[in-house]
Order: structure tokens, then sequence, then C-alpha cells
């Protein structure tokens, strides 16, 4: 029988996963206040239920970006996902291109970047880290045109890796060397299904877009090393043209939380922001996604495209997210927990259950169209 929701996941996941892995993908920062925020703020939003409406006709297609997709959802970057799975990141793109929705691959994946257009062969989103190393990055850009995708994230809240520590606590980080590798082992072999599948078949595990910097050196304790030495804290706004010599297709900024903010990357030109606060695992305390996004979207209104994340675990908080002023929403925690839980299957599944949760959120409220859902079906 099927999980009847994504709360039934993370429970499923939890149970299947590592405790380290598990951990990583649930936790945020610090005290984790902006982590519940990010669920609880969006529970908060009222909807106007409507009535003798004429609802036998919903329509959840949309374009983003110039793409057509199916819902205007996409599944959002997560680094090390594919660990969740054998080769995590490939069953999680095949299961976003057969729902007709985008998947964008994180910098820090576990698949390459070549493995999983090789392995799809549709067009995908990437996100991009500021490193140091910025002949690396230009590599990076260019490897990403040449494999065909359309869409980059610019990840900019991330000049420093977030204090979590429930990574420290479950050995993911912290503890380098023979006794941290030593205590995931012993993690793992209590998960036989994951070792078996992921942990021995699963190979290789290195970190397949930055394994040329990390050379022989890639497991966990070499990648938390390298990310803690290589992230670029001196990223400005000028730092948008280094990125647009090679880039010069569709370039979004991901981590607004700031009207200021978003006004000016509006102005520099950027296709689209994401109202995002890295699922709270970077600054504890900063508003949820749902209590930044109005007024970021009367900020900028039609100057730029905005996408939202943060909270979301059902087709209703994606018409939320909407309604507040998003035109698509991206997915985190939501298809890790099924990418874990099931695999593909599991993403595929998942999908659909927001697809069938958004069709009666529309219906209730009144909207057959994507174009209709807007403040005017939050309660004032």
């Amino acid at each position: 029988m099927k999980p009847a929701s994504i709360t039934d996941y993370r429970a499923f996941a939890k149970r299947r996963l590592p405790h380290f892995l598990f951990e990583y993908i649930d936790g945020g920062s610090y005290g984790e206040v902006t982590l519940r925020a990010n669920i609880s703020d969006l529970e908060k939003v009222a909807l106007r239920q409507r009535v003798m409406v004429d609802i036998s006709q919903l329509d959840l297609a949309t374009t983003l970006f110039g793409q057509n997709l199916a819902m205007p959802v996409a599944l959002g970057p997560i680094g090390i996902s594919g660990l969740a799975a054998r080769r995590g990141e490939i069953q999680a793109a095949r299961a976003a291109h057969a729902a007709g929705v985008p998947f964008c691959l994180s910098t820090v994946s576990t698949c390459s970047l070549s493995e999983v257009a090789a392995a799809v062969k549709q067009p995908l989103w990437f996100q991009l880290y500021m490193i140091k190393d910025r002949g690396f990055m230009r590599s990076l850009l260019e490897l990403a045109k040449e494999k065909g995708v359309s869409t980059l994230f610019f990840t900019a809240d991330m000049p420093v890796p977030g204090s979590r520590y429930r990574d420290l606590r479950s050995g993911l980080a912290g503890a380098p060397g023979f006794f941290g590798g030593l205590r995931r082992t012993w993690q793992a072999l209590k998960r036989p299904g994951w070792a078996w599948d992921v942990g021995l078949f699963g190979r290789p595990h290195s970190l397949g877009n930055v394994a040329p910097v990390l050379g022989g050196n890639s497991g966990l304790d070499d990648y938390f090393a390298w990310m803690r030495n290589n992230f670029d804290g001196s990223v400005s706004w000028k730092d948008l043209d280094f990125v647009r010599e090679t880039w010069d297709r569709t370039l979004i900024i991901k981590g607004v939380l700031d009207a200021e903010d978003a006004r000016t990357a509006a102005q520099v030109g950027f296709d689209g922001l994401i109202v995002s606060n890295h699922g709270g695992r970077q600054l504890d305390g900063v508003p949820s996604a749902a209590r930044a996004l109005p007024a970021i979207a009367a900020a900028v209104g039609d100057k730029t495209t905005i996408l939202a994340d943060g909270g979301v675990r059902s087709g209703l908080d994606v018409v939320r997210l909407l309604a507040l002023g998003a035109k698509g929403v991206l997915l985190g925690r939501a298809w890790a927990y099924a990418l874990g839980a099931d695999g593909e299957a599991g993403v595929a599944h998942v999908l659909k259950l927001i697809e069938a949760e958004m069709k009666v959120a529309m219906a209730l409220t009144g909207v057959t169209r994507i174009d209709q859902i807007n403040s005017n079906i939050l309660v004032k």
C-alpha cells in the first residue's frame, strides 16, 4: 500500500535510511526555529472556500522560463541526495520528467551532471554554488551548457555553511577520520536494505561534479572540509558579470528573503528569483518563505519571475505559495523523503499526490487554471 501523504513518506524514509542520512535530509540549523516556521506559517495561510462554481475542467499546466510544465512544480536541488537511493538523482530526475516537471541537480550531487543528463536525455536545471576556484566554475558552466541545461540556479544564501547541529550529533560531520567513518558504517549496517542496495551496489559515492577538485579524497569528510574551505564569502552583485561571461541562458538567484535584495536582483538582470531560506538550514530565525513572499512579490511585480520553496508538504501548500505570489514552487524534502522510502516510484507517487491535492484545493477555492490563483483566494 502506497503512503497517503508526504508525512507518511517521511516516516518510511526514517525507517529505511541510516540515521546520519535521514538527519541530514530532515534537519535544519541551530534550534531549527525557521525549519518549523516554514511548515507552521504555510499551515496558517487561510483560503477562501467558494461554492457554486463550475470546476468540472481543471487545468494545472503552466509555462516557466519558456518551458511547458504539467504543473507549476519542480524538484529543487538537494546535496548528496543520490545517497537516499541507488544513483538517487537519476531516479528522481526520471520521475520528474515522466510527470512533466523539471528536476534541478545540485552542484554537490552524488551523481554527476554528465551521468544524469545521459540517463534522462531531457533538459535539466542545475544549481551552482559560488566557489573560489573560478577556473573550475567556468568549466562547470561550460559542461552544463554542453549537457543541455536550460536553467541555472545561482545560490546566494550560502557564503558559509550554516551550523547544523543534527549533522554533528549524527556523525555525518564533525568527527572526521576513522571513528567518524566507523560510526556511519555502524548506522548503515542497522539498515541492511540500504546498506545492500545503496551502500554496496550504489557506488561510486563520490561527489560527481566536484570530484575533479577533490581528487582522490572524495568521502563525506572530504566533502565537508572542501565546502568549509572553498565556498566564496566575497561574492557580491558584481560577480553576476563573471557568470554571464559563460552563461547566456536562463539565470535565477536562489535564497532571497528581503524585498530590497529582490529589487536589486531584478535590476541587475536575473531572469527569476527564488524566495527561500535554504530549507531552514542556514540562518535560523529568518522569515519563512510564506512570510517573506508577499512583500517580495509586491516589490518586484512583473519585473522578474518568482519561485518559492520551504515547508511544502502537500499540493495544498503549493496552492498557498502560488496565492502568496509565486509563479512556481520547488519541492525539497518532499521528494527526498519519497526517494529514500521508495526510489523513483516514491518520487513519482509524491508528484501524483501533489497533483491530486492541488486539484482539490483549486476546486474548493473556485479556480480552474493556474493563472487564476492569486491573493483573491486568500482570506484577508
